[in-house]
């Protein structure tokens, strides 16, 4: 279950319209909190919304509101413009507790650890995860998605550092043994190995795996036996896909 902090809540007041028969009106309405629960209290009615839209009424109470807001004042008097800008919360908050519950981060700290990084590489791997999972596209316009949400702990990651991160899964290492004809064994192999092995159990066995090929070719000699000559995503009909 996901909790918002309740000192968003503790206090608002806005407007809406209340509809009744033919009718509707506008109220100044506060939300509050009583308990665990929020409620909310109709502070005033100002009136059936095509009488008061058609008057100045409206703009005198703002008038008579603004001295008790410096803000308004500023607003209503030029000095200053309303900017505001608004986060999705949702999709880092559910992955995120997915991603803490499979023990990513314990492996890739555990990993990355001799390398010390200078950022947070486990930030820097989870933000790219997210991307890929509701817009797929490069890291660069993963580095300009995160504009739009509210991601803990990737507020301060640049591109050249989600670049290194992609660079760190990629690099091989020492220890080849068990690697396949297609690819050397590289640091996102032991991240999928240890992350099999944190989940398994006595009775865990491995019996189907996902692989994506939808934009896979070879180049040079590669491809003589699996590829043919075709047409992919990547827009090279002269290579085996």
């Amino acid at each position: 279950m996901i909790y918002i902090s309740s000192v968003l809540i503790d206090f608002i007041m806005f407007v809406r319209i209340k509809k009744s028969g033919a009718n509707s009106y506008l109220q100044i309405v506060q939300s509050y909190r009583e308990g665990p629960k929020v409620k909310q209290r109709v502070i005033g009615t100002l009136g059936r919304l095509e009488e008061v839209a058609g008057s100045r009424d409206i703009d005198s109470l703002i008038n008579k509101l603004a001295p008790y807001s410096k803000e308004a004042v500023m607003v209503l008097t030029g000095q200053s413009q309303v900017d505001a800008h608004s986060v999705s919360i949702g999709p880092a908050l559910l992955f995120d507790r997915l991603w803490q519950e499979l023990g990513m981060p314990v492996i890739i700290q555990s990993i990355a650890q001799p390398r010390k990084f200078t950022f947070d590489l486990e930030r820097a791997l989870f933000f790219p995860v997210l991307h890929r999972l509701f817009a797929s596209g490069s890291d660069r316009s993963c580095e300009k998605w995160k504009q739009d949400y509210r991601i803990e702990g990737a507020e301060s990651l640049a591109l050249h550092q989600l670049y290194r991160a992609m660079g760190f899964l990629g690099e091989e290492i020492q220890d080849q043994q068990g690697k396949t004809p297609f690819s050397p064994r590289c640091q996102k192999d032991v991240i999928e190995e240890r992350l099999f092995a944190r989940r398994q159990d006595l009775f865990s066995g491995l019996d189907l795996v996902f692989f994506d090929t939808t934009s896979i070719y070879f180049e040079g000699l590669g491809g003589d036996t699996l590829g043919y000559l075709g047409h992919s995503k990547d827009h090279r009909p002269g290579d085996d896909q």
